[in-house]
């Protein structure tokens, strides 16, 4: 009923791209954040300004990473290596941790003025997760995880949030090291190889693979669904809605 494999007690949800389309809230704020960067690197040194491309540089470099990670990975792609700086940093400063911080003011800011849209068909998944009686957790990289699932009204739906926030607290690499996805398992009381990881973003997929999880499933919101198979998706939907449909791929 589920597209799941037989013996799954747990779901793991990957949130930006998979439950919310925070992910184009955040794509937004990465390119905004880094136009204004790159802008004024350009003018500063006398060099031609090279934008960031959501398309191109989006999805290898920073979805699905914490945001200082994303941050780095994106820089040094331009051949930019900058020090990581300190709490404390004042906005404007030239460092990987002030970029960061100006990243998720501009994220916070989009979600308050213009809200969250959650995609239909991942609601009607998770009221069918939760009737099947699984355990639902969200796993996600962003640190605004919580005000995100209050905003579009799907905390009923999850039993266990693993974000930013407790990696922080917890001292757990990012995706696509698979610790979030092992730590929501082990807080639900589920072995791995019962859990299945959902996730839009290469980095995620890539997780839910090395961390050995029974099943991984690749959503497609990018038009990048060789690359989630690559990656280790073991099946690839356009929407989760698909797999109450067996349109699985």
């Amino acid at each position: 009923m589920l597209g799941l494999p037989d013996g799954t007690r747990a779901c793991l949800f990957d949130l930006d791209g998979v439950l919310t389309d925070t992910a184009s809230v955040h794509a937004a704020a990465w390119k905004q954040m880094f136009d204004d960067y790159l802008r004024e690197r350009a003018e500063r040194d006398g060099t031609a300004f090279q934008p960031f491309d959501v398309k191109a540089d989006y999805g290898p470099y920073v979805d699905g990473k914490p945001r200082l990670e994303g941050t780095d990975s994106f820089l040094r792609s331009r051949g930019i290596v900058l020090p990581a700086g300190e709490p404390g940093d004042a906005p404007d400063a030239e460092t990987v941790l002030a970029l960061a911080t100006r990243k998720n003011d501009l994220v916070q800011e989009k979600i308050r003025t213009v809200g969250v849209d959650v995609y239909p068909g991942s609601v009607r998944y998770l009221r069918a997760v939760k009737e099947a009686g699984l355990a639902t957790a969200v796993v996600s990289s962003s640190a605004n995880a919580e005000q995100v699932l209050e905003v579009a009204r799907l905390t009923e739906y999850i039993d266990h949030r693993v974000d930013g926030v407790t990696a922080k607290e917890r001292g757990l690499p990012g995706k696509p090291a698979p610790d979030t996805f092992l730590a929501a398992a082990a807080d639900l009381g589920v072995e791995r190889g019962e859990a299945v990881v959902f996730e839009d973003a290469l980095a995620g997929v890539a997780s839910g693979k090395a961390g050995g999880f029974g099943f991984v499933v690749g959503v497609d919101r990018l038009g990048h669904a060789d690359a989630l198979r690559e990656h280790g998706a073991d099946v690839v939907v356009a929407d989760l809605a698909d797999l109450l449909e067996g349109a699985g791929e």
